[in-house]
């Protein structure tokens, strides 16, 4: 028992060790023997949830592919390529501008070969593979492999076959790798395990390479793993579209209407009062039904694969201008008549559970015309998280938003006398609701646009026709504009007064971004900066130095510390944080002045002037390109291996504070330069 535990202690020091090391990619690599002379190597990838990998020969200037490498080849030929097991899914990625291909949850790879020599047979080679999830990507990564004569049969003579004999020594099992697979974890060396050869080639200052984690850790570092609050997001974004809702001229009237009909069914107060709570119960069961049947249907890969289909979003682009002008009056939009009166008489004919829930449906069907564009929004939204629950829990803050009032009125009637009636009030909020979902309505033919690349929709037309639409809608609140169905507006309320004064606010403050500058309040909406053409933004900061030891060298000379940027290029929460967080007055200046940048790429592809061999985690490993190295660098050094990761350095190489991930809050970002910088100060007054 006490071995056990100490076993047990054991794995979880190792576990707590590699918290910041990610493996979301595993691979089994196995020889499939038939005993003829054609057999098959099945390459079989397992990702973690929310993990992908990339598909083989995407387009260039885009992420990694995943590729095979047979660098040994003898005694057999190959047929053909690598040939995968399912399709990949395909998306628009507005940073690459070009569509790109995954995989999620398990791919297999299968490579077709004929053995000309079983003798002499050997092949070797290796796999390379970029994983990504939502937030970040790990640095190119390699897994190799090898067999030979052992791990094969022949009772088949080949074209050209020298010797036929069956191996002498079968396989041990069907697991063939000669090396361990990468589902196995990786532990922690105390130092980078080198030979004097392997470090004159990797460093002339081997000190520079020396691990520093357990320093970091003393300043508290600790790389958790990031929280999905989407959801939270999600939920909020529902239920402030069930508020809007309330508003708009389809639900409003509906309130007193079915308040009325739940008091007048019972004179026993309680019962009533128990009624029009299971109502606003029915009502949310309804509409989270829905978000579980559309996930059910199509499921959450699906839905996200529709939410950047460039075909999706031109027509839900015509939707929301459809709704638009509905809104704006020209014509209205409803439901046949016959499907709501049924309903109505369903409700009036049965009693109990049933009635109540006719009721509820009723409620549904009826305001759709002006419900319809929220939740259709709402569920695209929804489906941009990838997950099975998106959907519904969008659906259920919405639901919950538009059932708490009906419940609440019919439990204190009184508070009905005290509610705006219906008028031309609400007309107004439908129009601003039509001026809300033209301006929504661009930014789904921006993601057509981008798709196809049109370039009908660059940043700066995008910029425009937002300006013109917010300018209108403050005009509108102001009574200089007035649509068919408006009532006369006698004077100007408080409440108009303000919107349209935050409404010509918003105008003014796009217009700047004309020239260039970020915007970074709706930079998730407006296309990316690149589209523009006449951009004389120049607050971008820029690493002067790529090469690690060059920026060290150079900061020992100045006497500044370094901030390393571990970075890539196909990282794309490295583009935000330099686009938001280091555009910064104070971010810049602190960057620019008062440290070394370097900026260190872990997919650059440029060969290193020779393969450097290492030794991690028991395991030879070759260095090929200079992204491999800055990757063995963060790994072997920081324990880490994902980007965007910032650390701080004194100019021996020591850590002068926790690292950073992609976080966009620039008060913390300038915290985390601020404390560096006076650690540094300190240490030199030692």
């Amino acid at each position: 028992m006490k071995k056990f535990l100490n076993i047990l202690a054991l794995t979880l020091i190792t576990i707590a060790a590699q918290a910041q090391i990610m493996t979301p990619v595993k691979w089994k690599i196995n020889l499939l023997d038939t005993g003829t002379p054609e057999k098959e190597i099945a390459f079989t990838a397992t990702m973690d949830k929310g993990w992908h990998l990339y598909d083989m020969d995407l387009p260039a200037g885009g992420p990694v592919s995943t590729s095979f490498t047979f660098e040994t080849l003898t005694g057999a030929e190959l047929i053909g390529k690598p040939v995968a097991s399912v399709k990949p899914t395909s998306v628009y990625d507005e940073l690459f501008a070009m569509d790109l291909r995954w995989y999620g949850g398990s791919v297999t790879f299968v490579q077709k070969f004929k053995v000309t020599d079983a003798k002499k047979f050997k092949l070797a080679g290796e796999v390379e593979f970029m994983a990504c999830d939502d937030e970040s990507c790990l640095p190119p990564d390699r897994e190799e492999f090898a067999f030979d004569s052992k791990h094969i049969t022949m009772t088949d003579v080949a074209s050209g076959t020298v010797n036929t004999e069956p191996a002498t020594e079968e396989p041990d099992a069907t697991s063939v790798e000669e090396n361990p697979v990468a589902a196995e974890t990786p532990v922690y060396a105390s130092k980078p395990v080198q030979t004097s050869a392997v470090s004159d080639k990797l460093t002339e200052d081997v000190d520079l390479w020396a691990p520093v984690i357990d320093e970091m850790k003393s300043y508290g570092d600790a790389t958790l793993s990031a929280t999905d609050t989407s959801w939270i997001f999600i939920f909020l974004a529902g239920f402030l579209g069930g508020l809007i809702a309330l508003l708009t001229p389809c639900v409003w009237p509906m309130i007193p209407m079915t308040v009325s009909f739940f008091l007048k069914r019972t004179n026993n107060r309680r019962k009533a009062i128990q009624d029009a709570i299971l109502y606003g119960l029915a009502i949310i069961i309804i509409y989270l039904s829905m978000g579980l049947i559309i996930t059910g249907v199509f499921g959450a890969s699906a839905l996200n694969d529709l939410s950047t289909n460039a075909i999706f979003n031109i027509l839900f682009f015509l939707l929301l201008v459809v709704f638009a002008v509905s809104f704006f009056g020209a014509f209205e939009m409803v439901l046949p008549a016959s499907w709501t009166n049924k309903l109505d008489s369903k409700a009036d004919s049965t009693t109990g559970l049933i009635s109540i829930f006719f009721m509820a449906f009723t409620l549904v069907l009826v305001s759709f015309s002006c419900t319809g564009p929220i939740i259709g929004t709402l569920l695209v939204q929804a489906a941009t998280m990838g997950s099975v629950a998106g959907p519904a829990i969008g659906m259920f803050g919405f639901a919950l938003a538009l059932a708490i009032p009906f419940s609440l009125f019919a439990i204190f009637p009184n508070m009905l006398q005290s509610m705006p009636k219906s008028g031309g009030w609400l007309n107004s909020v439908k129009v601003v609701l039509g001026f809300l979902e033209l301006a929504l309505a661009l930014k789904f033919l921006s993601v057509a646009d981008l798709a196809y690349g049109w370039r009908i929709l660059d940043r700066e037309v995008f910029l425009v026709l937002w300006i013109v639409i917010f300018v209108l809608l403050g005009l509108y609140l102001l009574g200089k504009i007035k649509f068919a169905h408006d009532s006369d507006l006698k004077y100007v309320s408080v409440p108009r007064l303000f919107m349209a004064i935050i409404s010509f606010g918003f105008a003014m403050y796009m217009v700047p971004g004309l020239w260039g500058a970020p915007l970074k309040s709706i930079s998730a909406f407006a296309p990316p900066l690149y589209t523009q053409d006449f951009n004389l933004y120049e607050s971008e900061v820029h690493a002067p130095y790529d090469d690690y030891e060059a920026g060290m060298a150079y900061a020992k000379r100045t006497g500044k510390p370094v901030m390393i940027d571990f970075s890539g290029f196909g990282c794309v929460n490295c583009r935000k944080m330099e686009a938001s967080v280091w555009t910064d007055p104070k971010v810049k200046q602190l960057l620019e002045k008062d440290y070394v940048l370097i900026t260190l790429f872990v997919d650059d592809k440029t060969k290193l002037p020779q393969t450097i061999e290492i030794e991690e985690h028991g395991k030879t490993r070759k260095l090929k390109t200079i992204g491999d190295k800055w990757s063995y660098l963060q790994r072997s050094k920081f324990g880490a291996n994902a980007q965007p990761f910032y650390v701080l350095l004194d100019n021996e190489g020591q850590p002068l504070g926790p690292s950073y991930a992609y976080d966009e809050n620039v008060s913390k970002y300038v915290k985390f330069l601020q404390d560096g910088l006076a650690n540094y100060r300190l240490k030199g007054k030692e």
